[in-house]
């Protein structure tokens, strides 16, 4: 078919190329009826007849029941003229190839973030019998809230049932010395990832020069070049681990494509030591502590409490640059701007107000009808969000004083709000011992979060959006699949009820504040406590990590915010 441009397949219309492959051509088609629904429309480079059209159905039918957060999904398929085409979810933010063009080396914090995603996908359609293939960044797309989404699901065994016999399926630079010989297990699709992985780290596949039969070789008989010849700052663990992962026996790497991830993951923890150092202890306040939040360049404190008062001090001196008294009761929640300008606070009197940082002034003065107890700000510093003692979550335009949302789902007051990094999802925790996800921009419910006992005091967003913690009065700690809502993780390692929630600024790991009067740091997995500061003389209310994952402010009963050190091995 020369020019599809204009051409209806199934119920879209062919509008325009977006890129060409191998054995591919990649088009955006528009859906015929409903204007805002697109698709991506691949047309296979082959032609199919008689049994092959069977065959060709039987694989999309196979592939169309994938149905998981991080698999692009199969919506349709046709055959016309003997041309086959599958049409498929559209991912609009690109692919991991253009965020990441070659030569270029990813920080291995952004490469777990983007591993955990892609195991989860291979190792739920392992688990459904079906091997990737073509594992390459290339097929790595990003979706509409910056999720990953593993593309061309089979679509390698596809091609090899409509092409040439000799088609093996996948790309040369990332295949498994197994499948030259056409043979692929989910082991194969590990060892593509590692290769993935290895490029990630360095800028460049092990293998690169030389035709396909000459890469075959290299793949099965050369050993990678060494990781750290090519990029010193590898840490020797990491190197080992992804060098495991690229055996050329397929018994001899890690038993899954999760088990890899975990091990990675492992060795990039790292080991705290010392007891914390307190670097300073800021005694202003007389009152209780409530809330403790960073300027988003690590200089400055804004800190809450029950004296009434929000007060804005430099982090490392204690100086105090101003006193907000505004309020007329207590203030529950205090939140930065992470454009640094402005300032949001909740509290018992009824309001959230918003405060210039420069010059102390109140900028917007909002009225609830119940006590505010949690407060967040959108990542585009435009709007502010605020639960409420009543169960209802309120979302307001800053710029422009304007109500947007009231979200009502909740059977009792909300204790804590969260924005996610993408924009779209904002996350609360309530005495009704639930923890729920909304779409932030139209209010939809996304999620209800159950597995608590007791009321949800915080919540918190990873840094990549994928998974969220909550704390609460049933002296626990929960993680979950942000997208599917599945418990991942159930951390107990407090004595008492825990009250703030707080993820390290590469996801690594979490710190959690209690009653037991003390602070937790515990790696992502929630299975390993790794420090417990102790310094407090009363319960913890609230724990922050400093921009830079150095430093940490815990706020307590006591009436102190502690700044101490957290210090690595």
């Amino acid at each position: 078919m020369a020019d599809l441009i204009g051409q209806q397949i199934g119920n879209y219309t062919i509008t325009r190329l977006l890129g060409e492959g191998g054995f591919a051509s990649v088009y955006l088609g528009q859906h015929v009826r409903i204007a805002a629904q697109q698709a991506a429309i691949k047309h296979l480079k082959t032609h199919v007849t008689g049994a092959d059209i069977q065959l060709f159905q039987h694989e999309a039918e196979l592939i169309a029941t994938l149905a998981h957060p991080h698999i692009v999904r199969l919506l349709d398929f046709e055959v016309k003229d003997g041309d086959p085409f599958l049409i498929m979810e559209y991912a609009p933010n690109g692919s991991l190839r253009q965020h990441h063009p070659r030569g270029q080396r990813v920080p291995l914090s952004t490469i777990l973030s983007y591993l955990r995603q892609l195991a989860e996908a291979l190792s739920y359609a392992h688990s459904q019998k079906l091997v990737h293939r073509d594992i390459k960044p290339e097929n790595m797309l990003v979706g509409r809230r910056g999720e990953l989404l593993l593309s061309d699901f089979g679509i390698a065994i596809i091609a090899q049932s409509t092409y040439a016999t000799q088609y093996v399926g996948g790309t040369a630079a990332y295949m498994a010395p197994e499948q030259f010989r056409g043979h692929a297990t989910p082991l194969s699709d590990q060892y593509s990832l590692a290769i993935v992985v290895y490029e990630w780290l360095c800028g460049e596949p092990p293998f690169t020069q030389g035709d396909f039969i000459q890469l075959g070789y290299q793949h099965n008989y050369s050993a990678p070049p060494p990781l750290s010849a090519k990029e010193p700052t590898v840490p020797p663990e990491v190197e080992q681990v992804v060098m495991k992962a690229l055996e050329k026996d397929p018994q001899a790497r890690f038993p899954s494509v999760q088990a890899f991830v975990e091990a990675l993951t492992a060795v990039t923890q790292p080991a705290f030591s010392g007891t914390g150092t307190l670097l300073l202890a800021y005694k202003e306040h007389n009152n209780w502590l409530h809330s403790v939040a960073w300027s988003p360049d690590g200089t400055r404190i804004a800190s809450a409490s029950a004296d009434g008062t929000v007060q804005l001090w430099e982090a490392e001196t204690g100086k105090a640059q101003h006193f907000f008294y505004g309020h007329r009761e207590a203030v529950w929640s205090v939140a930065w701007s992470p454009d640094g300008t402005a300032i949001v606070s909740g509290a018992s009197d009824k309001t959230m107000q918003v405060w210039e940082v420069t010059t102390g002034r109140r900028q917007l003065l909002l009225t609830r009808n119940a006590d505010v107890q949690g407060v967040c700000w959108s990542p585009d510093s435009t709007r502010v969000a605020g639960g409420a003692a009543d169960g209802t979550i309120q979302i307001y335009d800053v710029r422009q004083s304007r109500l947007l949302h009231t979200l009502k789902g909740h059977s009792a007051g909300v204790w804590s709000v969260a924005w996610s990094q993408d924009g779209f999802r904002l996350a609360s925790a309530s005495d009704d011992k639930t923890v729920q996800v909304w779409h932030a921009v139209t209010g939809q419910q996304l999620l209800v979060l159950r597995g608590h006992s007791k009321a949800v005091i915080a919540v918190a967003w990873s840094p990549d959006g994928t998974r969220l913690a909550s704390a609460s009065d049933d002296k626990t700690v929960r993680l979950w699949h942000a997208i599917t809502g599945q418990l991942l993780a159930t951390y107990t390692g407090h004595s008492d009820e825990v009250w703030s929630v707080a993820w390290s600024p590469d996801g690594t790991h979490l710190a959690s504040a209690s009653r037991d009067k003390t602070v937790h740091i515990w790696d992502s997995t929630g299975t390993r406590t790794r420090y417990i500061y102790r310094a407090h003389a009363s319960e913890v209310n609230a724990v922050a990590w400093s921009p830079d994952g150095t430093r940490l402010a815990s706020a307590a009963w006591d009436n102190s915010v502690h700044i101490w050190q957290v210090s690595t091995r």
